[in-house]
């Protein structure tokens, strides 16, 4: 396990956009993979030493290395160590397109972060053709980290958007410089994501087949659509516990009988309201009996073209924790490009491993044998979102434990 690295992230300002870019590198070169190694007791332990506070999105530390270094990597394990959503979206906007000149993005989200649906709704971005990775506005304001991280991206245009560079979504703060396109703030989160589908939807040239839709009200249920609208270009949608909205219902009609899918079970998607989307197409529910549960059947679930289907070894998976959903949005990125994995939570304890996620990723742990030997096997490999606050370090251990390959008896699993 690699030592500790740079509890606070350097300041960017006083780096330079291009030193600071070259710096954040080291954030892919550390995320290496996993040979053998014993298996440590099932239940992990809070670390003995205080946990470590990451940079949060308004503050420019004095010096260290810069925002998106990881705090902490393992074996087969990454950290974005960020102290917040506006943090760990700018190292990550930098971790997916970290070269200066044929790895710009087209374009980048800028959205409103004090609603934690706009993120999630608009992660669907991330995907073909715009493909772009999610910043944070605080309000009508750009926090510090953002302005760092979209000044050393420097979007070229997104032919698909317009020719817009930055996509305004719920918020008019300023983009100076920058061609924008903006998708102004609406009434209702319903609202707005039916705003999102439309401009996602003119840049594909075709309404997607597929519709997820989430509760407006149940954070940790919706957390999980997040990573697989960025995957897949399919739309997030939303509805109340009271029913579903005229927005939402208008944006189904736009799909033209599209396959409904509900993540969550009937504590935040009732059954008269999962009836009620049956009116305007097929309707399945994923689900699980909690939020962690929930996206792990998420992870597992296929039907035709539509979702994950991570039931084997040789994988990237995204970790959150469940407390901090605007970290779905700021990892959805991570879903879109490179190892396009899906996101699985944590419960509100950032100290302990759910039992049911950890018997998931031993159910996908890698394998080798005389056969097949290590060098010849696949790996799985996790992003951590947020700093310890979020994620402890002995679950961070823990976890990259049960991702590493191991030996297996000839005819074993």
């Amino acid at each position: 396990m690699n030592s500790l690295i740079g509890a606070r992230a350097g300041s960017l300002s006083s780096l330079g956009p291009v030193r600071a870019l070259v710096l954040v590198l080291g954030l892919l070169l550390l995320a290496g993979c996993g040979g053998g190694g014993d298996d440590p007791p099932a239940q992990s332990t809070p670390p003995s030493t205080p946990p470590v506070s990451g940079q949060a999105g308004s503050e420019v530390p004095a010096s260290g290395p810069p925002l998106g270094f990881p705090v902490f990597a393992t074996k087969n394990t990454t950290r974005v160590a960020g102290g917040d959503a506006l943090a760990d979206a700018a190292g990550i906007a930098l971790a997916t397109y970290p070269a200066r000149t044929t790895e710009r993005p087209e374009a980048v989200v800028l959205a409103e972060a004090r609603g934690w649906q706009t993120g999630i709704a608009a992660s669907v971005l991330a995907a073909k053709p715009i493909r772009a990775p999610i910043l944070f506005a605080d309000g009508d304001t750009i926090p510090d980290a953002t302005k760092a991280a979209l000044d050393a991206l420097r979007p070229t245009g997104s032919k698909a958007a317009g020719g817009a560079q930055v996509i305004r979504v719920g918020t008019k703060a300023p983009a100076e410089g920058y061609k924008t396109t903006d998708i102004p703030a609406a009434a209702s989160p319903a609202a707005l994501a039916a705003a999102v589908d439309r401009l996602q939807t003119a840049a594909v040239g075709s309404a997607s087949p597929a519709v997820v839709v989430v509760s407006s009200d149940h954070p940790a249920y919706a957390m999980p659509a997040a990573a697989w609208a960025a995957n897949s270009g399919t739309p997030v949608l939303w509805v109340t516990p009271q029913g579903v909205p005229p927005e939402t219902d208008e944006a189904l009609k736009a799909h033209k009988g599209a396959a409904i899918y509900v993540i969550g079970g009937e504590d935040a998607v009732p059954e008269p309201v999962f009836d009620a989307l049956g009116k305007r197409g097929t309707v399945k529910r994923i689900a699980g009996a909690d939020p962690v549960s929930t996206a792990i059947a998420f992870a597992r679930y296929s039907d035709g073209a539509f979702g994950w289907s991570v039931v084997d070894p040789g994988h990237g998976l995204v970790f959150a924790n469940a407390r901090r959903p605007q970290d779905a949005a700021a990892a959805a990125p991570l879903s879109a490009h490179g190892k396009y994995g899906p996101l699985l939570l944590l419960g509100d304890d950032a100290g302990a491993l759910p039992q049911s996620l950890q018997d998931y990723l031993l159910d996908i742990q890698p394998g080798y044998d005389d056969a097949t030997p290590p060098v010849r096997g696949v790996y799985n490999h996790g992003w951590i979102i947020g700093d310890e606050s979020a994620l402890a370090a002995a679950v961070q251990a823990r976890i990259d434990t049960l991702l590493e390959i191991q030996p297996v008896e000839t005819g074993a699993k």
